[in-house]
């Protein structure tokens, strides 16, 4: 069997390239034969939709012209690698990828080919263990090269870390943990995700090192991680807030160091180092949303705060009953059930006074009862924005 003439591969170069199932073809593959490919989020699949179209116009075009990677080729190679390299994915998992890809591009050109000759089958195959080498070898340097620059400066790596979770980019928790131990650090958990911002009617752009001195102010010096490494906190900005991640024990300070700073804020918590895009969304939103009286000198936002807020602006991130639960707290157990009724009552009566004739009690006890639930859910009831939250709670509670 004769070769295919150069017009017929161009003819099959062509076809593939006009036809936008090829790409699709290969990005399907590469999601589900690669892991951490398949944990991408939405934001993540046109930048891999990108390559897969390029890669695949480039190397039809080495096969059809028997040419090699040219150095504008390579320069891209490494540019991409860097980028990995940057947002924690696993080299030997992109590798992996374009592997997959070669795989899919000799399926479709046999499935348009289907006499193919022997010559055409040996340039194709000669071509891509070339250009799958070359490109193993430069993207592997080049991944390394980045790796080893992060690893030096470590707050801008840290920095870049928090941006990928901010935004939703890491593709597993696997991923985050060899990025974290590539830099000699692990990540707190539990953590405190703080969202902050100056009060006031302008917010201009938030200065890097506005954010990175409060991080010095309430960062907990000190937190034991594994063996050789260390807890680390990192400080960002999006806009006109700062975007801080700290161990778990800074929320409770975090009130104070802001209320010092003229500054308002939202702390988070409950959620994993997997959801850290979550606890960013809750916080933010909280704070476009709270009205003036939420935020109080020595007090910053909640979980809580961010769900009830949540729930009123009709997109609820939890169940209502997990809602209540955040916000009553130990309330909800069934040895507190004379403080619920000191709160329903309260919250019914309007006042102290008439929820403790309602309850038959002495005002002086029905104040006790309402001190206890401020103990216990850090809300007080007298305060209108805790109250309300405290309202919603016991409202939507099952």
């Amino acid at each position: 069997m004769t070769s295919l003439p150069v017009a017929a591969r161009e003819h099959v170069r062509q076809d593939m390239v006009a036809d936008p199932r090829v790409v699709a073809a290969i990005v399907s593959a590469v999601h589900e034969q690669v892991p951490v490919y398949a944990a991408l989020d939405d934001s993540r699949l046109p930048e891999v939709r990108a390559i897969a179209a390029w890669g695949l116009e480039r190397l039809l075009d080495l096969w059809v012209t028997d040419g090699a990677l040219e150095p504008s080729d390579l320069r891209r190679l490494r540019g991409i690698a860097a980028a990995r390299a940057a947002d924690g994915r696993p080299v030997q998992a992109v590798l992996r990828a374009y592997r997959v890809a070669a795989t899919v591009l000799t399926d479709e050109i046999a499935a348009r080919a289907p006499r193919l000759a022997a010559a055409d089958a040996f340039a194709l195959s000669r071509m891509l263990l070339t250009a799958l080498d070359t490109l193993s070898e430069e993207m592997t340097t080049a991944y390394a090269a980045t790796d080893e620059d992060l690893a030096a400066d470590r707050d801008r790596a840290l920095r870049l870390l928090l941006d990928d979770l901010i935004a939703g980019r890491h593709a597993s928790v696997g991923a985050l943990s060899d990025r974290s131990a590539r830099l000699g650090v692990q990540l707190p958990d539990p953590y405190c995700l703080l969202v902050a911002e100056p009060m006031g009617a302008e917010r201009p752009e938030m200065a890097l090192d506005a954010a990175t001195g409060l991080l010095e102010a309430l960062d907990v010096p000190g937190v034991p991680g594994v063996p050789g490494d260390e807890v680390a906190s990192s400080a960002t900005v999006r806009g006109s807030r700062a975007v801080l991640l700290l161990p778990g024990a800074a929320a409770a300070r975090a009130g104070a160091v802001l209320g010092a700073r003229s500054w308002r804020g939202c702390a988070i918590t409950g959620e994993s180092l997997d959801r850290v895009a979550v606890a960013h969304r809750l916080a933010a939103d909280a704070l476009d949303t709270a009205p003036a009286h939420a935020h109080r000198p020595g007090r910053v936002l909640t979980d809580a705060d961010a769900h009830v807020l949540a729930l009123l602006g009709g997109h609820p991130a939890a169940a209502p009953d997990q809602v209540a639960r955040l916000v009553l707290g130990p309330l909800t157990d069934p040895g507190q059930r004379h403080l619920m009724e000191a709160l329903t009552a309260y919250i019914d009566a309007g006042s102290a006074s008439a929820a403790a004739r309602v309850l038959h009690l002495h005002a002086q006890s029905l104040r006790y009862r309402l001190r206890r639930i401020h103990a216990l859910t850090s809300r007080d009831p007298r305060d209108p924005w805790q109250r309300l939250t405290l309202d919603i709670a016991r409202t939507i509670r099952p």
